[in-house]
């Protein structure tokens, strides 16, 4: 079967329909989940910082903001994924979306530190809506899509960053608290987009029980492990999410510190970010996966991530951080490569638990990454703006996917590509195989 008469199967008759429009909301949903998140990173940072009096308990508490999400989303997301495979996918994401919604409004309305920390606890707690989204996308999706579906995805959490550090950024330069106002107005708006037009994508008769001994990390990652063909890849997601979290969260801090940049000047950087993933994930994945593996294309991907790190952590002007972001095409691939090999290991009923597993370790990542990444910034943060050393967490960041590349590789040899499930280029060879 090729795939367009794979695509043409699965949108013939009324399931395949729904199927069929359930992408673009899958998609709508999130982007407009993504440009809420946005809005909120440039000016995070300088919102802790109006609670602190030095550079170095400026990272710290930026350090412990982030570290308390990360904390609450690695113990919430293996049990809402599961949730999703029992009771469908669509109230786990509007739950994730109202839950924001609030956190957003709290957070504008902060007037402690602890009030930052409280609010990041709860909204971690409810927010797992990258993994059910992925979840969905895998449920209306034949193994020869699921590659190129991701990628549109993967271009929809792109526009997102295009558009949200951009807008958090002008309106931060206004005033701090306005980017939460605005990003609890969408969060309330695509929930209400969720209610009355996104469908479910969970049909009744592969929808399986809960089990509450394998909804927490420690089962979710034995889970993942035993999946045919990902062992190690649980190591090589967990090092590049670590890298990838360590830059999240050090980002705007390290440019502050190391180039003076405001809200500004960080949203215009991270609208680059955005910029390049779109152009990634929403085309040149796809031509990439036509003409390669998802394996080749996740080892090239860590070695051109672990240079641009390397690159990052060593610049000395502003604009060479976009430069090394238009660099970096490989690098926005990883995480659609893996995210297919591991969803095509796992069978129909089981995609949320996977896919929450996924996240719980993305999520631990989370947990770890302020603690590092933030405490490697107040240990240079002394330092005067330009220094090099500034960019420790970035040159720790290129040796961990260094260390995942490595990785990789060991487990690709172990399991050929031939052995994952077929990516659209290979789809037309392998059909019979996957029908199988």
């Amino acid at each position: 079967m090729t795939e367009a008469a794979g695509a043409s199967a699965e949108t013939t008759g009324p399931t395949g329909r729904k199927r069929a429009a359930a992408m673009p909301f899958i998609m709508l949903t999130v982007l407009l989940d993504m440009i809420a998140i946005g809005l909120i990173i440039p000016v995070l940072p300088p919102l802790v910082g109006t609670f602190t009096g030095s550079q170095a308990d400026h990272a710290f508490w930026y350090g412990v903001v982030t570290f308390s999400f990360g904390l609450a989303n690695f113990f919430g997301a293996p049990i809402l994924g599961a949730l999703s495979d029992q009771y469908g996918r669509r109230p786990v994401l509007l739950v994730g979306l109202a839950g924001l919604a609030c956190s957003f409004f709290v957070t504008a309305l902060a007037t402690a530190l602890w009030m930052l920390v409280a609010v990041r606890v709860f909204s971690g707690a409810l927010q797992a809506n990258a993994a059910v989204a992925q979840a969905y996308v895998a449920d209306i999706s034949t193994a020869a899509d699921r590659g190129k579906r991701f990628g549109m995805l993967g271009a929809m959490f792109g526009m997102g960053f295009v558009l949200g550090p951009v807008m958090g950024g002008l309106l931060g330069g206004i005033d701090l608290r306005l980017p939460f106002f605005a990003a609890g107005t969408l969060a309330v708006l695509n929930t209400l987009y969720g209610i009355f037009v996104l469908p479910e994508s969970l049909a009744a008769d592969r929808r399986t029980p809960i089990n509450w001994k394998r909804a927490n990390p420690i089962a979710s990652f034995s889970q993942l492990r035993q999946l045919h063909g990902v062992g190690m890849l649980v190591a090589v997601i967990g090092l590049s999410g670590l890298a990838q979290f360590i830059l999240h969260t050090t980002w705007v801090l390290y440019t502050t510190f190391k180039f003076g940049w405001g809200p500004q000047e960080n949203g215009w950087s991270l609208f680059a970010v955005g910029a390049m993933s779109v152009l990634v994930q929403g085309g040149l994945i796809r031509v990439a996966l036509k003409r390669s593996t998802p394996q080749r294309i996740a080892v090239i991907g860590l070695v051109s991530s672990s240079l641009s790190y390397l690159l990052w952590g060593a610049a000395t002007e502003g604009w060479m951080m976009y430069a090394v972001i238009g660099l970096n095409v490989f690098g926005f691939m990883v995480q659609t490569a893996i995210q297919t090999i591991v969803s095509g290991a796992a069978d129909e009923q089981s995609q949320g638990r996977t896919l929450g597993a996924v996240a719980s370790i993305n999520s631990l990542t989370a947990v770890v990454a302020p603690i590092i990444g933030a405490g490697l910034l107040g240990i240079v943060s002394h330092l005067p703006r330009g220094d090099w050393r500034i960019g420790a967490p970035f040159f720790l960041c290129s040796a961990l996917q260094l260390v995942a590349m490595v990785l990789a590789l060991r487990h690709f040899r172990r399991h050929p590509a031939h052995s994952s499930i077929p990516t659209p280029g290979t789809a037309a060879v392998t059909s019979a195989a996957t029908e199988a």
